[in-house]
This record gives C-alpha cells, sequence and structure tokens, in this order.
C-alpha cells in the first residue's frame, strides 16, 4: 500500500490545513497533486520535504521548453546497442581465430532488449514501492507534454520502448506525484480533470513569522519584527518581481550573524538588497522609494 497518512509538514516545512488536505486527497485517490501559485511559496518544497521527513525515495523531473515524455518516461540506447552488437561481432571472429580474450559488453546482452532501456523518473518512480515524484514547473513544457502525460496519469502504466515491458501499478499503490506551475502558460483542461488542484497564496505576515522561525528559530524578535516590516513593504510598492519566501529566508540568513542591533540598522539601510530585489528596474525604484527617504518603522512590543 501507498503511504497515505495525514501529513501536516516537518520540522522545515509549514504544511497548513489546505494544502495538507489536498496533497492527503491526491494520495488517497492516486491521484497527482497540481499545485499553483507564484514563485517561493513553496511549491517545490513539499515533495523535498515530504520525502526527506518520511524517508522516503524521490525523483525530480524539471521541466523545461524541450521536455518530452521520452525524457520523462524511459527511453532506448540504441548507441550502446549498435555498439554491443558489434562487440558480439568481434568476438565471434575472435573466437574463430583462436583467441581467448574477448571484448566486454558491461554484462549487457543483445537479446534482451530490457538492458538498454534507461529509465528516466517516471518509470523509476512507478518501479519504487511509496516513491515520491516531482514534476517541477510543468507550465514551462512545450503544450504536448501534459496532453501526453493524459495516458499514463488515467491507466497507472508506462511501457517501455522497443522492449514492450509494461511498468504498472494500482490506484492504491501510485507514487506520490506532485506537479508544480508558477502559470507561465494555462494548462490543458483535460489535464487538470486527471489531478488534485490546490493553489498556494502568498503567506501573511503571521505565517510567514511561522516559516521563517521554523528555519531560523534563533532569531530575535525585535531583528525579525523590521525584517518583516520592511519585506512586505517591498512586496506592496509595485515591484516588477516582488520579494518571495525564498528571499526573506535568505536575507535573514545574511543578516542574523550580526549583532541585532547591527542587524537592524542593516535590515534599515536594505543592505545585502540583491537578496531581495532582481531586476534593475526594481532596484532603481528602491533606491528612490525606500533608500533615499528612510522610512519610519512600526513600534514593536517585543513579548516577555
Amino acid at each position: 500500500m501507498a503511504e497515505t497518512s495525514y501529513w501536516t509538514g516537518s520540522k522545515k516545512y509549514l504544511c497548513n490545513k489546505e494544502l495538507a488536505q489536498a496533497f492527503h486527497m491526491s494520495r488517497t485517490l492516486g491521484m497527482p497533486l497540481l499545485v499553483e501559485g507564484e514563485p517561493g511559496t513553496g511549491k517545490t518544497e513539499l515533495p523535498l520535504q515530504y520525502a526527506a521527513d518520511l524517508g522516503l525515495e524521490l525523483f525530480v523531473y524539471p521541466v523545461g521548453s524541450k521536455s518530452n515524455v521520452e525524457q520523462f518516461v524511459a527511453r532506448f540506447d540504441h548507441v550502446k546497442y549498435l555498439r554491443d552488437s558489434q562487440i558480439e561481432i568481434l568476438n565471434a571472429q575472435r573466437e574463430e581465430k583462436g583467441m581467448s580474450t574477448k571484448l566486454t559488453t558491461g554484462g549487457r546482452d543483445t537479446e534482451k532488449l530490457q538492458d538498454y532501456v534507461i529509465k528516466g523518473p517516471a518509470a523509476k518512480a512507478f518501479s519504487t514501492p511509496n516513491a515520491v515524484l516531482l514534476i517541477d514547473e510543468i507550465d514551462k513544457a512545450p503544450r504536448e507534454f501534459p496532453n501526453d502525460l493524459l495516458y499514463a496519469l488515467s491507466h497507472r502504466k508506462f511501457v517501455m520502448p522497443e522492449s514492450g515491458e509494461v511498468i504498472e501499478v494500482s490506484e492504491e499503490n501510485m507514487p506520490a506525484i506532485i506537479i508544480t506551475s508558477n502559470r507561465e502558460q494555462e494548462l490543458p483542461t483535460a489535464f487538470k480533470g486527471r489531478c488534485i488542484y490546490h493553489y498556494i497564496h502568498f503567506p501573511e505576515e503571521a505565517t510567514m513569522r511561522e516559516i521563517i522561525q521554523k528555519h531560523h528559530p534563533k532569531v530575535e524578535v525585535k531583528v525579525l519584527d523590521v525584517a518583516l516590516d520592511m519585506f512586505y513593504h517591498l512586496r506592496n510598492i509595485g515591484l516588477e518581481r516582488a520579494p518571495t519566501t525564498r528571499e526573506i529566508l535568505n536575507w535573514l540568513k545574511y543578516i542574523k550573524q550580526f549583532a541585532s542591533d547591527e542587524s537592524i540598522e542593516k535590515i534599515k539601510k536594505l543592505e545585502g538588497l540583491g537578496v531581495l530585489v532582481k531586476t534593475q528596474t526594481d532596484l532603481e525604484k528602491v533606491q528612490r522609494s525606500i533608500l533615499s527617504n528612510p522610512r519610519d518603522f512600526k513600534k514593536r512590543s517585543t513579548p516577555n
């Protein structure tokens, strides 16, 4: 049976109630979980942290503009097959000449076509009990890629090229499949119909505080207060690319190496701005609106 326990996160990952329910439903029904949301909201981290927390084997397929089902599932190594066929001919010729030494094929047998099938992450995940399969940023793929996955998602099986070997799992034993999308293009309706869908909204400040404390549990409250104040101010001034969760975690990783008062001053001066802002236009906007006009930070009470 597949791993279908109700997972609510780990020491490094905050999985809210809605996401936990969608993830549990996808694994219980043997359906992929399609997770959308803006970059940096933890879509990719979900399967990584889930697999690490439960000690499950993880297979990752990072999608690109040239992705295809052959890369994802399996391909037949025609070059290696041809080379080994030539080696067998040479060995037969050597034997006829009375030569005892033979060239090696590395244990492969040209009569066994499965020896030349190179399995991709999908075939490996379908062959591994309780595996986790991440299809990352599927919206970057050519239009035909998600359409080509429909058969496999519907029938839960792959046919290996040339060898004809069938890799098939039952609904109950489907690997946990997480598909992420940044919505750079709309996915086919039929494909989305084969998935459980969840949209991760950008965390509000209280949730972001919990996320940060999972990664930086020793950060001082007053430092975190000022950093969050600046972070959400940056997100609200209309940047081309607003900073994400990943950015504030990296920024605090840099800031927390300094003493408390020094850290706060560095935050106010936006030292390490290149961690938060990623375009020239945004950098110039921040410099005009914030650095040239230092703002007053909200006074927050520090809990006892």
